[in-house]
């Protein structure tokens, strides 16, 4: 439910007149909630800085020993206070990664050699539960080549070199059609 000054801020939201007004007002309000917000311990600060130096390839039991506290303890803090657990960062960073090198043009079994997957295998099981994709369609989606914010690396050179494989991949696929990979939607990746 709703607290009183939540409905004060949609209130105050609903007069507003102009557009500028309203952004005016969304930043105060975005910017006062977040204030409300205890702070992220130096700990679990640490341990996140930890996970995205070393590409997600860290141990939790690691991380815990480094910030000295236990895994249960870790755990717990981290979670409750980024939403999510160390495992699981620490696998969503080896993704980012991953999706990186993908993107480049890397072969998906280099990519997992390099990121510390078991296997090729294990690589595509991994694309496909946080992407929803082979790690082929993630290579070339065009999400991944031309969103500079989420992907600030990314470069022109990469943009084009993504455009590039699309052309081969889409002229492979007029010239083999019964290898076109369907869409994400028509996949079931067992699910």
């Amino acid at each position: 439910m709703p607290s009183d000054r939540a409905w004060a801020d949609k209130a105050r939201l609903h007069t507003a007149t102009s557009r500028d007004e309203r952004l005016t007002m969304a930043v105060d309000i975005l910017g006062r909630r977040l204030g409300d917000h205890p702070r992220v311990d130096l700990q679990v600060a640490r341990a996140w800085r930890r996970t995205l130096s070393t590409r997600g390839r860290v141990r939790v039991d690691g991380l815990a020993d480094e910030v000295g506290w236990s895994r249960k303890r870790l755990w717990s803090r981290f979670r409750s206070q980024l939403g999510i657990t160390p495992g699981r960062a620490a696998r969503l960073v080896r993704f980012h990664h991953a999706a990186h090198l993908l993107a480049a043009g890397h072969a998906a079994s280099r990519v997992a050699a390099e990121n510390g997957y078991v296997d090729q295998s294990h690589l595509h099981r991994e694309v496909a539960t946080f992407a929803g994709l082979t790690p082929t369609a993630l290579a070339v989606a065009p999400w991944l080549a031309v969103d500079d914010v989420a992907w600030p690396a990314s470069s022109l050179a990469g943009v084009q070199a993504a455009t590039s494989r699309r052309a081969i991949c889409a002229s492979h696929e007029r010239s083999e059609p019964w290898r076109k990979t369907p869409p994400a939607d028509q996949l079931h990746m067992g699910r």
